[in-house]
């Protein structure tokens, strides 16, 4: 296991990048700790995959340094750097039987023969396949190939990292939610250091301590997954995390108060000065409430019932706004929305800004 530094690190498919917009990934500076389980977050196109090949080895960055421990690996290739990696679509023997499938990696470094059986059985049992063992790959489903895969990453237990590539693209839905919970126990019970590249907020909140959001080849907040939704950095945060995402509203924001269009006010829970820029609040649709006193007037285009809460679909001084509210709950006669002040976000030029109470802290 090894704490991965990104040092200065940056890359673009182009021979003479001149300028930001040249760079599949922007300059960043990152740690990883030793033992971390982390989701590499974002969009397609976003650099996730880029990524997870430099630390991986597959890929040379195009400058900066790449650190497992102490030692520069930026040079080395991939099976020098000890790690073990899980692509989106099954890779398998297919000639071999799922237990040599499972196996082939600790009989390639000479591991114990009693050893290796225990060990093939244990993740066989984890990924569901252990009544499968005395059977060929070829002919199993897509599914069942990809479980082989995943357990044959997870098989070594002296590795450096685990890195997982959309491991769960073509695993139905259930299977997912199982594999996910092993994941995470394999690594509460090894401590090896896990990156997880994913496009799927639910799998990367569930699956990882912290969760590395990228947009446009820029990481935009590393933080827990309640540190993501209760404070997005950056206002794709927002956007891409939670359903339905964050609302925003433009803003112009003096001290405790954002003065909206019209002149409307909302109450901040914090003290921000004066905030220059592209001025934007952003409330999660959970912190927003219908009320039939103050707040702002809302207009309500719809509601949509998805089980548990419902959705009401609107808008606020011809902005758009959403509001979850509980099942059951009446609407009639609530024809305002308030919002909790210490659950209001701001935000200039895309990025969160700190009230002087949290940047004192």
């Amino acid at each position: 296991m090894a704490q991965i530094t990104l040092r200065n690190l940056a890359h673009s498919y182009y021979p003479n990048p001149q300028t930001d917009r040249d760079y599949a990934l922007k300059e960043m500076d990152h740690v990883w700790q030793d033992g971390g389980a982390y989701a590499l977050l974002g969009s397609s196109g976003c650099g996730k995959t880029t990524l997870l090949n430099i630390i991986s080895g597959l890929l040379k960055p195009s400058h900066g340094r790449v650190l497992f421990g102490d030692t520069d690996v930026t040079e080395q290739p991939t099976a020098a750097r000890n790690i073990a990696q899980v692509f989106q679509f099954p890779v398998v023997y297919d000639t071999m039987s799922v237990r040599d499938n499972l196996a082939f990696p600790l009989r390639n470094r000479g591991m114990d023969a009693a050893y290796i059986k225990a060990r093939v059985d244990q993740i066989a049992a984890m990924i569901g396949m252990e009544d499968m063992l005395a059977r060929k790959a070829q002919g199993l489903t897509a599914d069942a190939k990809q479980k082989i895969s995943l357990g044959r990453g997870m098989v070594r237990e002296d590795v450096n990292a685990i890195l997982f590539d959309e491991p769960l693209t073509v695993i139905d839905p259930h299977m997912k939610w199982e594999l996910r919970t092993q994941l995470k126990r394999l690594h509460r019970e090894f401590g090896h250091t896990m990156i997880y590249v994913t496009h799927d907020q639910t799998e990367a909140l569930t699956f990882a301590d912290r969760v590395v959001v990228m947009y446009e080849g820029r990481v935009v907040q590393m933080g827990t997954p309640e540190e993501l939704f209760e404070k997005p950095g950056h206002t794709f945060v927002g956007y891409f995390i939670g359903s339905p995402g964050m609302n925003f509203l433009p803003a112009q924001v003096q001290g405790r108060r954002a003065l909206l269009a019209g002149g409307a006010a909302v109450e901040l829970g914090g003290d921000y000065g004066a905030v220059s820029g592209q001025v934007q609040i952003g409330i999660r649709p959970e912190h927003a409430t219908l009320v039939a006193d103050g707040g702002l007037p809302f207009d309500v285009t719809r509601v949509e019932d998805v089980g548990r809460h419902r959705l009401v679909r609107g808008s606020v001084l011809g902005q758009p706004l959403n509001v979850v509210i509980p099942e059951g709950m009446a609407i009639d006669g609530l024809p305002r929305v308030a919002f909790a002040p210490d659950r209001v976000n701001v935000y200039a030029d895309d990025w969160r800004v700190a009230p002087a109470a949290e940047e004192a802290a």
